[in-house]
């Protein structure tokens, strides 16, 4: 766990700046997924337990007192690092989350529909105008949703179907989709290809997230690769 760049956890406690009730704010990110899955408050204890345990905890306002996050949903948070604001006064704290982040049951306290500032009008999340740009984007939206599914595993949905099965369900499904691929290319036909592609990386994307290996680590590889090929 990262509490910060060349700063030890005991420095993190004094570093951070809390607000005249002795809190700070604490979003807390899907480290695989960056999706914004909840936004809590933290004293200094609930820090230290934080930083202690390697699972999330908070302050709670209402009830006045500590509380772990899943300590009796289970929907834990296993904290993957800690990092603070250019002022001190804000924490975001990358998690593998087990299960939905949301009372909910939803995977994300913030799945509501967003506005968009062009139109006026509210705007899917799916639709985003900025992020879509990208030529890549879907990859990104596509492991958000994954990761939704992971969690909140809706009734009758086929990715939570395979989640439900497990790892060699998973694995078939990748082997078979790969022999597909190979098939079409071998067939000359570009559009069984293009199709039996989308099933594979979907299928991979499934993968990585059961493993909890974040679609930025294979990125950070291919790049790695590329620059010692150049």
């Amino acid at each position: 766990m990262n509490a910060g760049r060349d700063v030890s956890k005991e420095q993190l406690l004094e570093l951070i700046r809390w607000d005249e009730r002795g809190l700070v704010p604490a979003i807390i990110q899907d480290a695989a997924s960056k999706d914004v899955l909840m936004m809590a408050y933290m004293n200094r204890e609930s820090l230290k337990l934080t930083l202690e345990t390697g699972k999330t905890w908070f302050w709670s306002r209402s009830r006045k007192q500590l509380w772990n996050k899943g300590a009796t949903s289970g929907n834990t948070q296993k904290v993957c690092s800690v990092r603070y604001d250019c002022d001190a006064d804000t924490l975001l704290i990358a998690v593998v989350p087990e299960g939905p982040a949301c009372h909910t049951g939803s995977y994300s306290c913030f799945t509501g529909r967003v506005v968009d500032p062009d139109a006026g009008a509210e705007s899917p999340d799916w639709n985003d105008r900025e992020g879509n740009r990208e030529r890549f984007a879907i990859l990104s939206s596509l492991e958000s949703v994954i990761a939704k599914r992971e969690a909140e595993r809706p009734q009758g949905a086929y990715t939570t179907y395979l989640f439900d099965k497990g790892i060699d369900k998973i694995l078939k499904k990748v082997g078979e989709e790969t022999a597909e691929v190979i098939i079409a290319a071998k067939n000359r036909n570009n559009d069984e290809l293009r199709y039996e592609t989308s099933d594979l990386i979907f299928h991979l994307l499934v993968l990585l997230r059961e493993a909890k290996l974040p679609l930025d680590e294979i990125m950070r590889e291919l790049q790695s690769r590329y620059k010692a090929d150049s």
